[in-house]
């Protein structure tokens, strides 16, 4: 495995033809209102006007996103201090490549869509609800940093050591900013899809798939939590994806964006398809990188996974393939919370002996595969930015 970063996020930018002009955190001035049909008129989108569209709609969908923010810390200067730092320290935690709102914005503008008062504040709740995931999911695991910099939780305790409070003292008051900063970023994205100028019965039903967003993540957090008390032959290392990553960060944007631009049955068929196989596949290539990736790039450590006993994909080719001293190798190292990089280099040598890697790899070929099957059922340009998406990502994981 190389140490290419393969996030899905910075492929999902790569994909695109067009770039936009505002960087992650610039403040935009374009308004989410309007229609994106200016000196085009309504015929069918071009690849070209195709990209054009998508840019314009994620500056609108950064403006939304801004603004809420913006608001709910002008509104929480009444509570006082903490409450604004929590809300300055969630809006410092949304950004980067906006891939769930580009999904979104993909599959509405591919499908006929053009209203942006419509379609911006929804495409800006999945990235609220991909922030809040990230923070309690950081919350789980302990985490403090998210890429090389403070998160939610790590920025709490700086702020709480500069005033004089640490240690076990400080713990509690950085457990309850994370949880309750992701709570207001789950809130946030229903607000915001309430904002949406779409139809009643538009935002009812997406209200409905950000629901199962969220109810599915957790569904998969739990199994993903509890898998390490059971053996790696005992955890569905696809399903825990599936649950866990691809529902929320693929399928329910992608499946938003269709309802909002009133698509068919098959289409949104097709969309439930492709986002799934994905999603996926991210979660099986972070899942090798999280072994074999390189830090310095990756931006995720290469121990905490084999540290926890994370029941991947990976861990269970491994184990499959293992013969009996290989096996009493993995018992010894994978786990160990005190596990050094020697450890890991063990642990990596007998993968590489079972030929664990080969076998994820062939697994996310598998699943890139019926997702470009998926993404050929679905009209032109949204079916070659589908198509040109996976590839990237394919690209990525060899």
């Amino acid at each position: 495995m190389s140490g290419t970063s393969t996030t899905i996020d910075d492929v999902a930018e790569r994909s695109a033809s067009g770039t936009s002009p505002h960087g992650p955190g610039a403040a935009v001035v374009a308004p989410p209102e309007g229609t994106l049909d200016h000196d085009h008129g309504r015929g069918p989108l071009t690849h070209d006007t195709f990209a054009l569209h998508l840019d314009e709609a994620l500056a609108a969908t950064r403006t939304v996103l801004h603004e809420h923010l913006v608001q709910g810390a002008a509104s929480a200067a009444t509570g006082g201090r903490p409450v604004v730092d929590l809300w300055t320290d969630l809006a410092d935690q949304v950004g980067g490549k906006l891939v769930r709102p580009r999904l979104t914005l993909a599959a509405y503008l591919g499908l006929g869509g053009r209203d942006l008062g419509a379609v911006a504040p929804v495409a800006a709740a999945q990235e609220l609800l991909h922030t809040a995931m990230l923070v309690h999911d950081d919350l789980l695991d302990h985490d403090e940093t998210r890429r090389g910099r403070s998160n939610l939780a790590g920025a709490t305790r700086s702020r709480l050591a500069a005033a004089g409070t640490d240690g076990s003292r400080a713990d509690v008051h950085v457990q309850a900013a994370a949880l309750l900063g992701g709570d207001l970023a789950i809130a946030g994205a229903f607000d915001l899809v309430l904002s949406s100028t779409a139809t009643p019965g538009e935002r009812l039903a997406v209200t409905a798939q950000l629901v199962r967003a969220v109810q599915v993540a957790v569904a998969g957090e739990v199994l993903d939590v509890s898998g390490p008390l059971l053996a790696p032959g005992d955890v569905d290392p696809a399903l825990v994806a599936e649950l866990k990553t691809a529902t929320y960060t693929c399928v329910v944007p992608l499946a938003c964006g269709a309802i909002l631009a009133g698509a068919d049955a098959a289409s949104r068929a097709s969309l439930e398809t492709y986002g799934r196989a994905l999603g996926v596949a991210f979660q099986l290539v972070d899942d090798l990188l999280g072994v074999f990736g390189d830090p310095r790039v990756t931006g995720k450590s290469a121990l905490s996974d084999l540290r926890e006993g994370k029941r991947t994909l990976l861990l269970a080719c491994a184990y499959r393939g293992a013969e009996p001293a290989d096996v009493a190798l993995l018992d010894q190292h994978v786990g160990r919370a005190d596990l050094t990089e020697a450890g890991a280099a063990v642990v990596r040598d007998v993968m590489r002996r079972t030929a664990a890697p080969d076998a994820v790899r062939a697994s996310v070929a598998h699943h890139l595969d019926e997702a470009r099957a998926a993404a050929a059922e679905l009209p032109a340009p949204l079916g070659r930015y589908l198509l040109d998406l996976a590839d990237s990502f394919a690209d990525r994981a060899a």
